[in-house]
């Protein structure tokens, strides 16, 4: 079997943590891929007893990896999208960050994912996609996001318009600092900063969250994932920043974009005894109350 570990950083106090998960993989007899600068980061703390390969990028993983463990936060989960693309990969998330909506298994939880993940005691979840089309299309064929499409304005005194329609229907023209197309998946993380509602992973829908609207009547809308979204983007400078997930694009134009549910998914391992409502109990501290 062959189980690939992509991370970016790696801090002091995490270092023994990702001994363990390595030492684990080793009993197993595991063969391990190691994302190359990574390796270049733990090499010095890290021991590893038995041979491995490296990696750097898709095309070293397709159709030679059975699974991919993620190692940090959600930040780093995010950015295997760009590695995964289309292979179909199950990914875990191992949280040696804080949050950790996305990288469910805590650190203390590390033997006992692997022997559950080497024991097929485990289920996928189906985790949307989102994609975006525009005439430069500047994120080449990488055009998709697990958790949301970004619009923010790029100058602190200025404001966007953003018209937006659904399915060629109008819905709005948005005088804010910008606007957020979020996935179910994405619906913990900036939209939910920005007032949006929380969806369940399984839930067939986008959620349009503007961001420091200018009429205070406007709110997050939810709408069926068979939507497409068209956005025209304007302004007074015509500056604003485009984002996927974590990566962006500057432009300097108004532009128009088309935003559709994406034909990839991210298929993420959701281990037994683990639910999406334990989860945002734990991480968003629900029910700490003398009542309950």
């Amino acid at each position: 079997m062959n189980i690939a570990l992509y991370g970016k950083i790696l801090k002091k106090e995490s270092i023994p943590y990702l001994q363990m998960l390595v030492d684990k993989l080793e009993d197993v007899g595991v063969h391990l891929l190691i994302y190359k600068p990574f390796y270049k980061v733990i090499e010095k703390n890290v021991s590893i007893k038995s041979q491995f390969s490296l990696f750097s990028g898709y095309k070293d993983l397709v159709n030679n990896v059975d699974y991919l463990f993620s190692i940090g936060g959600d930040g780093t989960l995010l950015e295997t999208i760009t590695l995964i693309r289309d292979s179909n990969t199950p990914v875990l998330g191992i949280n040696l960050g804080r949050l950790g909506f996305l990288s469910s298994v805590s650190k203390d939880e590390i033997s006992a994912a692997v022997e559950q993940v080497m024991q097929n005691k485990y289920s996928i979840e189906e985790r949307t996609l989102l994609q975006l089309n525009y005439k430069e299309n500047n994120f080449g064929d990488i055009n998709y996001a697990l958790n949301e499409l970004s619009i923010h304005k790029s100058e602190a005194y200025s404001m966007l318009t953003i018209k937006v329609n659904v399915d060629g229907k109008y819905l709005n023209t948005y005088w804010a600092d910008g606007l957020i197309i979020a996935t179910p998946t994405g619906s913990t993380a900036y939209s939910l900063s920005n007032g949006g509602p929380i969806l369940t992973p399984d839930s067939k829908n986008f959620i349009i969250t503007p961001i420091a609207t200018h009429n205070l009547t406007v709110r997050p809308i939810v709408i069926p994932d068979s939507s497409v979204v068209t956005i025209l983007v304007q302004g007074r400078n015509n500056n604003f920043n485009l984002g996927l997930d974590s990566r962006y694009n500057f432009k300097d134009k108004p532009v128009e974009l088309e935003v559709r549910k994406s034909s990839v998914n991210l298929k993420l391992i959701k281990l037994q005894n683990e639910s999406f409502f334990t989860t945002i109990r734990k991480k968003l501290n629900w029910g700490l109350d003398n009542r309950n």
